[in-house]
């Protein structure tokens, strides 16, 4: 029977010629990956690597030539071993490292393309042989389709759904025990809800039992739209602001739009004109949130029925006139302005800085406009703004210096400059003199704590990342630090660095969270802070003593760059999971086993491009030698500037983030032909990061394949819950699907929850939810807060790389967040904010008065 099969005489009549036609086309694609495979195999080999590719590749080549031969037995003979060979490698590199979170699509990707061109090989061959109800071609395609079949159990496994809560009754959670007056509720006054940073709020109307049920109430839509070309990357990364009766978001251009928080109607717009060119030197043009000023004055304060009290001679709600700039917004613009608004009226208030604007390019010595801007908004604490900087990174060592100030919230007169190498914050510049150029900058979210009389700082890198050879102690010291200066006087408390003499870019881009813990019967106020390393470090808020243990770790010190030095350990909190990679109790660390492709040519490529390149671990020196280094994670992190969340009831903390490699190329002085801004170069033209001032250019791309995909097997990004109090992984799951996003850029439209890198921040509820989008893909998810349960999910015009946030309005709880997209980030462009809320049947859990429910159409800015 089987000497039947292939019989070159066929068992038909007619010769079935299209058939045998296409089994030759499959036999000969089958053979030509085999070729491609073999020959990069034996550079594989040369190199170190694994003999698979070379072994698989010439049995492939063998069966693609036996085929043309008509030596059809020995062809399908040595496709089968091939397959066999690559099914068993595959299982024992998979297992080797560990059965990961996606071992199951890390071997379809293996094993997929290889067996897909057999299988249609053969159906080809048995259907040229055997008449349409043959027992062989019966038999093949069962078998066929069996073999589909388990394939589809396999991915489908990972197919993202929503399931049930798990908490019991009507489930609506009662106000969590360990939330204080301080978290947001109503209001939500600052990017992270308020200025600790905890992105939770104590409203449960929506909980675990009825988010199902959630819509969308209103959609606005600012038209705020990147100008034509790719010298400007857009991504507003906004999280809106919610004050007495106004919700106001600030888009990419900067330009500011204040709603009615219960239908989006815009009350008044500003846009303060910023000029398309100052946003080139941007990595993004961001616009993370505005800040919002009560100077407590009842005339600027809306009624208990949310109507201004009358002024100038008028009565009943105050139109357009405003709160006479009792109440404040300020936007921070690309091109170096802070700029007071009034909160109801959207007009420049004309009494703050000159006339209405603080100058922050005022001793900076840019060279360039934009070349240092605020992207994160004001911090506002006792009465001031707090504001620092990004500098745009990687371009001079002399960069604009990381100063971070604060300026008196009414009269915008500077009160104080914190930098690492001004040791009085207080003393004001020399006419003439400006700030010490290349410190450590703070671009990220800063943190106040009033009762403590702080502000926290994460701090990020000098003016050149990946060389420090003239860094100074002070700079060492300030960098990648969380730094505690004093709110009235901007004098250092404290410091605690969290990578030393950091040649990684692993600064800190999480803003620091403030929060309550009891360490050996004692309640202290604690500062955690998330890294893009990965690390999670608790620190006493008010000395920077870590209340957990941190050991100093050796790292490597083979390698490095001349004229430059190597710290011998690095910081390591061990108290909690690390959240760099795969979660774990130490970093992640990879080997050729974790290289990934989607077909066999860019995995073997990738692996190529591992063994040329070095990797000793997290803190692999920079260097010239081979091809640079693998940096993983990567400058994305780790945890990112979209913060943590914290829940104080269940005490679990919520992080987001991303396990996505680069590359670190450094090239010597004399080959990098880029210049630097400021110096007639333009971020957007260079191929080469000049880092001039340092011996070395520095290329540090995303390390994907020759088909756009991270050569590092997926997750790519995950979500996790961390005990605060006993440092034990709740649980994690990859985040984000390849919905929107797949090789070459085409979207597979898979809702296959591989995890994605992901940028944004999570919203944490009393009512026992996460609500988050960040992800690749253009999904709004909610989560269950104590298990990690999908409970619901929408789909989004944009990428949502953004904040979520949650308020109250007229008795009804919304959640919202803007999905404008992230053009570095690759996702879906757009300027949309989204608002979801309840069905207006739903139960009052606030006693206030229920209002009617918000119309589904959308609004447009002006």
């Amino acid at each position: 029977m089987l000497r039947n099969v292939f019989s070159r005489r066929p068992t038909t009549k007619t010769p079935h010629r299209i058939w045998g036609w296409l089994y030759l086309l499959f036999a000969s694609l089958t053979g030509l990956l085999g070729a491609a495979t073999a020959v990069l195999g034996v550079r594989l080999l040369m190199l170190g690597g694994t003999s698979y590719y070379l072994a698989a590749g010439l049995l492939l080549t063998a069966g693609g030539l036996l085929a043309w031969l008509r030596r059809d037995r020995l062809a399908f003979s040595a496709f089968g071993l091939a397959l066999l060979l690559t099914l068993a490698w595959s299982l024992v590199e998979i297992g080797g490292k560990g059965w990961q979170p996606a071992w199951g699509l890390d071997l379809a990707a293996r094993v997929g393309l290889l067996a897909a061109l057999l299988a249609a090989a053969a159906l080809a061959f048995v259907f040229r042989r055997y008449p349409p109800h043959s027992i062989w071609r019966r038999g093949t395609t069962a078998g066929l389709l069996a073999a589909v079949v388990a394939l589809g159990v396999l991915v489908t496994n990972y197919w993202e759904r929503t399931e049930e809560a798990t908490t019991a009754g009507d489930r609506r959670p009662s106000l969590a025990a360990g939330a204080e007056p301080v978290d947001a509720a109503a209001e939500w006054t600052a990017f992270g809800g308020t200025t600790l940073g905890r992105r939770y709020t104590t409203l449960v109307q929506i909980h675990t039992g009825n988010v199902s049920e959630l819509q969308e109430a209103w959609t606005f839509r600012s038209g705020d739209l990147a100008p034509g070309g790719d010298r400007v990357y857009y991504s507003s990364q906004n999280t809106p602001i919610k004050a007495a009766d106004l919700l106001y978001i600030c888009t990419s251009s900067n330009q500011v739009h204040a709603l009615d928080p219960g239908t989006g109607e815009v009350r008044w717009h500003f846009d303060p004109k910023v000029d398309p060119s100052t946003m080139e030197s941007l990595f993004s043009a961001a616009c993370r949130a505005v800040a919002y000023f009560d100077d407590g004055d009842p005339a600027g304060r809306p009624d208990a029925r949310g109507r201004m009290p009358a002024v100038a001679g008028k009565t009943g709600p105050m139109p357009r006139g405003g709160s006479n700039c009792h109440r404040r917004v300020f936007v921070a613009t690309a091109d170096g302005r802070l700029i007071a608004l009034d909160a109801v009226g959207g007009f420049v208030c004309r009494s703050f800085g000159n006339d209405g604007v603080v100058d922050l390019s005022e001793g900076m010595g840019l060279r360039e406009a934009g070349f240092a801007s605020n992207t994160s908004g004001a911090t506002v604490a006792g009465g001031l703004l707090i504001i620092g900087q990004q500098v745009s990174d990687n371009q001079r060592r002399d960069a604009p210096s990381g100063v971070v100030r604060a300026y008196d919230a009414v009269s915008g007169e500077l009160r104080w400059a914190w930098d690492a190498l001004r040791p009085d914050p207080q003393a004001p510049l020399a006419p003439g003199e400006i700030y010490p150029r290349g410190t450590p900058n703070v671009w990220n979210v800063i943190s106040a704590d009033e009762s403590l009389g702080l502000a926290f700082l994460g701090t990020g890198n000098p003016g050149a990342d990946h060389w420090g050879g003239n860094r100074t102690a002070e700079e060492d010291r300030f960098t990648a630090a969380v730094v505690a200066v004093d709110l009235a006087t901007g004098a250092t408390r404290w410091s605690f660095t969290t990578v030393q003499h950091d040649l990684w870019d692993y600064d800190i881009g999480a803003q620091p969270m403030l929060l309550d813990v009891t360490i050996d019967g004692v309640a202290r106020r604690a500062v955690l802070q998330g890294t893009k390393a990965g690390d999670l470090f608790l620190l006493d808020a008010a000395t920077g003593e870590p209340l957990r243990p941190v050991v100093q770790r050796a790292v490597p010190q083979q390698g490095g760059l001349p004229g430059d030095r190597l710290s011998p350990t690095q910081p390591q909190s061990v108290f909690f999971p690390n959240l760099g990679g795969i979660p774990g109790r130490d970093p992640e660390t990879i080997d050729a086993r974790h290289i990934w492709g989607v077909t066999p040519i860019d995995a073997a490529l990738c692996r190529i491009g591992f063994h040329q390149r070095r990797y000793d671990g997290i803190f692999t020196p920079p260097t010239v030698e081979a091809k640079g280094i693998v940096l993983l994670p990567g400058t994305v992190g780790g945890m990112n500037w979209g913060g943590l969340g914290f829940d104080p009831g269940r005490r679990l903390v919520i992080a987001n983030y991303s396990r996505l490699p680069n590359t670190v190329d450094m090239t010597p002085r004399a080959e990098v032909a880029d210049r630097p801004v400021g110096s007639g170069g333009a971020r957007p033209d260079q191929t080469t990061a000049p880092h001039a001032g340092t011996p070395y250019g520095v290329d540090r791309p995303m390390w994907l394949s020759i088909l756009d995909v991270p050569c590092l097997a997926p997750p790519w990004g995950f979500i996790a819950a961390t005990n605060i109090d006993t440092g034990e992984l709740a649980w994690a799951k990859p985040l984000g699907t390849g919905f929107d996003m797949g090789p070459l850029g085409i979207p597979t439209r898979l809702k296959i929850a591989m995890g994605t890198p992901n940028l944004g921040g999570p919203l944490v509820t009393a009512g026992g939810l996460t609500f988050i989008g960040a992800a690749q893909d253009n999904f709004l998810r909610a989560f269950e807060t104590a298990t990690g349960r999908l409970l619901w999910q929408h789909r989004l015009p944009a990428g949502a790389q953004a904040g979520v946030m949650s308020y109250q309005h007229n008795g009804r709880q919304y959640v919202a967040v803007t999905a404008t997209g992230h053009a570095r980030f690759e996702t879906t462009l757009g300027a949309y904010l989204k608002v979801f809320a309840l069905g207006s049947d739903q139960p009052d859990l606030t006693g206030e008065p229920p209002s009617a429910r918000g119309d589904d159409n959308e609004k447009e800015g002006p």
